[in-house]
């Protein structure tokens, strides 16, 4: 049988669109003679549709564009995702259709409540497991979280003598994770004897990204085709006589490079915008958010602004006039010194008395972040904010100020991490100038003025958040696990007073088992005591 693995990149609510994309590629793998076309996991709609399936107009639609795809389907077989309505239901649903009629429908037995799934909000559980008989052979269906599941629906359906299981999926992408995939499917086809086609979408939508990586598994637990990652793919798989070898999987830096880069240039362009902007500082954040944006996005839709205050040392300048040279952005600069003295001597009568503290670190950042905002009104440029997931968890980072923007590119990626990628970016050119990534981290908001003056050092910090955020360890358990309790104490209560300021952050790409999105729901208002 020639399968043909349709990884598509649709856009939530985009229902005729996605399904023009759906026909179209049904259209061409009719014409290279392909028995059967599978497409992701609700790929009508898009994934996660949240509240809209809430809307009986996008279920209408959703359903109206299922009947034109089931039309589509003369002298081949398609399996594909749509939200069903049944006796006033919702169901994830799955349509396996052939010869312009529905031959199956199949709902979703095992719906995934946890990290960013909510799909019990919306969906009923599908009761029982699905098998068609198609040109002679027994195909089993099933969606996504079915597979992973030890008693899921694929094991009635190899009892009843399904040779093929086809599982349909939106599995969003975090570090490692197509390589879990990879790892699950060989041990189920192995143990149940049976090809496994997987079918991923892949895209940027809002925090999430899809990877792609779909995949073929043999009866023997071969891999035996693969799709790219972070690309859309039509890939023809012969499962009797196709065999891979000498197959990779991205290597862990590149695979979060790529994972940035998808989910920016989508987050940008499916939202409507052409154009970004970013503050540059000198820094290595800001400096890896804009190789990022332009690898993302194109140079000449990518725009720098560089605002020196009176702690702005002459390092900065340079480094970020070479940072933009090397990736051919432009560079403009509007210092904040003067604005500065001005927003000083109105709140003089105000602060006297008063020592200087980070109140007048913060003016600076505000001051940069209105400047970053007026631009974007005037020109209808999408400000990228630049902090990194070690900020955004301790606190340090300026509410209305640095965190001002549209999206955070770096909002899930630790400290060390921008280090890691920011040396991968440079593996066969230098972009980011040396200089950055070897200077110590500073806001310079005050004279001689290090992170590590505030935080601990980022390769303590970084492994002490990892533990207290996404492993959800408890001080007890870091401590014990070699850190000082005094660090350890820090950190957690940083990360847990700092909930007020990450609820109000700009939305941005997950790359890790927890980020601080959809899969953090922490209360602001909340004096429960880890320590």
């Amino acid at each position: 049988m020639k399968i043909a693995l349709g990884q598509i990149n649709p856009i939530v609510g985009d229902i005729s669109g996605n399904s023009a994309k759906i026909i179209d590629l049904i259209e061409k793998a009719r014409h290279e003679k392909a028995d059967l076309v599978v497409f992701p996991e609700l790929c009508v709609t898009g994934y996660p549709p949240e509240d809209l399936v809430l809307k009986p107009k996008f279920i209408a639609e959703n359903l109206a564009a299922v009947e034109r795809i089931v039309k589509s389907t003369k002298d081949i077989a398609v399996y594909f995702g749509f939200v069903n309505l049944a006796k006033d239901n919702l169901y994830n649903a799955g349509a396996f259709a052939e010869n312009g009629k529905a031959k199956e429908v199949y709902h979703k037995m095992n719906l995934p409540n946890y990290a960013v799934f909510d799909e019990k909000r919306y969906f009923k559980e599908g009761t029982k497991g699905s098998v068609v008989n198609y040109k002679g052979t027994k195909i089993g269906l099933g969606i996504c979280e079915d597979i992973w599941v030890e008693q899921g629906p694929y094991r009635e359906e190899v009892k009843r003598g399904a040779g093929i299981i086809l599982n349909i999926n939106a599995s969003p992408y975090h570090i490692g994770k197509v390589k879990e995939r990879e790892a699950l499917l060989k041990a189920r086809a192995k143990k149940n004897k049976a090809f496994f086609v997987y079918v991923n979408l892949v895209g940027g939508q809002d925090e999430l990204v899809f990877d792609g990586g779909s995949m073929v598994i043999d009866p023997k637990g071969n891999l035996i085709a693969a799709c790219d990652q972070y690309r859309e793919e039509l890939l023809f798989v012969d499962i009797e006589k196709d065999r891979l070898t000498d197959w990779r999987w991205l290597d862990e830096p590149e695979e979060i490079y790529r994972a940035l880069v998808l989910c920016v240039r989508d987050y940008v362009g499916k939202n409507g915008f052409s154009d970004v902007l970013i503050g540059v500082s000198g820094g290595i954040d800001s400096a890896l958010t804009l190789a990022i944006a332009a690898d993302a996005l194109g140079r000449e839709h990518v725009h720098a602004i560089f605002m020196p205050s009176d702690f702005t040392a002459e390092q900065s300048r340079r480094d970020s006039q070479e940072l933009c040279a090397n990736l051919k952005v432009e560079l403009a600069e509007i210092p904040i010194k003067d604005i500065f003295a001005r927003y000083l001597d109105a709140l003089m009568p105000h602060f006297k008395g008063k020592p200087a503290n980070v109140a007048e670190e913060n003016l600076q950042a505000r001051i940069r972040g209105n400047f970053l905002m007026a631009l974007s009104n005037k020109f209808g440029w999408l400000v990228l904010s630049t902090g990194n997931k070690s900020e955004l968890s301790t606190g340090y980072c300026t509410l209305y100020g640095d965190m001002a923007g549209g999206f955070v590119v770096l909002k899930d990626v630790p400290k060390t991490l921008v280090y890691r990628l920011s040396d991968w970016r440079n593996r066969d050119k230098e972009v980011i100038p040396k200089a950055i990534i070897k200077r110590p981290p500073t806001a310079e908001l005050k004279p001689n003025q290090l992170d590590q003056d505030t935080l601990p050092p980022y390769e303590i910090l970084d492994p002490i958040m990892r533990a207290y955020v996404e492993e959800n360890m408890s001080v007890k358990e870091i401590v014990a696990s070699g850190f000082e309790a005094k660090v350890v104490e820090k950190v957690a209560a940083l990360i847990d007073h700092s909930e007020y300021k990450r609820r109000q952050a700009p939305p941005g790409p997950r790359i890790t088992g927890r980020s601080f999105g959809k899969d953090w729901r922490v209360p602001i208002t909340n004096r429960f005591n880890e320590l």
